[in-house]
């Protein structure tokens, strides 16, 4: 029996959990200044495949959370981090 991987949003890992991209939602909702949000995330590096790690949330809310992608470190507002679906490793 194989256990197929947990699909879960960035917004709920945890600090130094890393884990996969797999999708990001579309956010024509939560367009903020008319900036489609998943676009800019697709192109800041969160891409369906791409490794990822969580390494800081703030306090207090555990907002903004700090994530690595690749060599770069970014700070996401909660609802930015749930539009992006991952497999935690």
């Amino acid at each position: 029996m194989t256990l197929a991987p947990t699909l879960t949003t960035l917004d709920n890992l945890t600090v130094g959990q890393s884990a996969t991209v797999i999708h990001l939602a579309p956010s024509a909702d939560l367009a903020w200044s008319g900036i489609d949000v998943s676009r800019r995330l697709m192109e800041l590096g969160f891409v369906p495949g791409e490794r990822i790690r969580v390494l800081k949330r703030g306090f207090p809310g555990g907002e903004p959370v700090a994530v690595r992608v690749g060599q770069s470190t970014f700070a996401l507002r909660r609802f930015e981090a749930a539009l992006i679906s991952v497999t935690a490793e």
